[in-house]
């Protein structure tokens, strides 16, 4: 069984569980002409990407408490849109860590020959059900549990070894006088991706545009692009251009 049949069985199988409620190992298996154990595989590899729940002899959809709570928001999915439309058929990219940056990736899903660096393992996940097979680098390193992501020198070494097109990376807050702030004192690894990276490009939802956080992450002279959705004010808006910033405000969609 190659790698993309796979992942086709597997985008099918959820799209099942998610029409149906829930699914039986020997049903699915009989209409994949496959054995159970493959199956089982298929199950508890989209569970742990949190896309289903294991039940015996089968699995079941989300709860719907768990669904809103993970589904992104209108304004991620509007931001996420927004970074997708920049990204080019065989761009080399990082995505960082973080809810709005992960919420990017069903939206490459048409795109060819990516690559991808990544130091999130549910980014990882995410691309690896992707039908379009994105090239997936990870960075290693040590785990950060307060970011859920993999940070540290090893990290930072993995990625001076490369070079990429753009980088997309989140913010806990915008000062919008200096840049990305951050609650994690951890910026190192953000700041080798920015060097690694041609285009700079920032995902922040409006309302935290404005937060007074201590930690600068990433000054403005770093940032090429910053992407929040329509809600931002027009004063912040004029600020932040003024800046040499490029802003993209996505619109809600309703």
């Amino acid at each position: 069984m190659t790698k993309r049949n796979t992942q086709q069985r597997r985008h099918l199988i959820l799209t099942q569980v998610n029409e149906l409620g829930e699914v039986a190992v020997d049903i699915l298996a009989e209409q994949f002409q496959t054995s159970e154990v493959t199956i089982r595989k298929d199950l508890t590899a989209l569970e742990k990407s949190g896309l289903l729940l294991r039940r015996y002899g089968g699995a079941i959809a989300l709860p719907k408490e768990i669904v809103s709570d993970e589904i992104d928001s209108k304004r991620k999915v509007a931001i996420a849109k927004a970074a997708a439309a920049l990204i080019k058929d065989h761009n080399r990219i990082i995505i960082d860590s973080g809810r709005t940056t992960a919420a990017m990736i069903p939206e490459l899903a048409s795109k060819q020959g990516l690559v991808v660096m990544t130091n999130a393992i549910k980014v990882a996940t995410r691309l690896l059900a992707l039908e379009n097979e994105p090239t997936l680098l990870m960075t290693g390193g040590t785990w950060d549990p307060h970011s859920e992501s993999f940070q540290g020198q090893v990290a930072e070494n993995v990625l001076c070894s490369y070079d990429f097109d753009q980088l997309f990376i989140g913010a806990d807050g915008i000062d919008v006088a200096r840049g990305t702030t951050t609650f994690n004192e951890l910026v190192g690894l953000s700041q080798v991706m920015a060097k690694a990276a041609r285009e700079v490009i920032v995902l922040v939802e409006s309302e935290k545009i404005g937060r007074k956080i201590p930690n600068l992450e990433l000054p403005w002279q770093t940032v090429t692009t910053l992407i929040t959705d329509s809600g931002l004010a027009s004063d912040k808006r004029a600020a932040i251009e003024a800046c040499g910033v490029k802003l993209i405000c996505a619109e809600i969609m309703e």
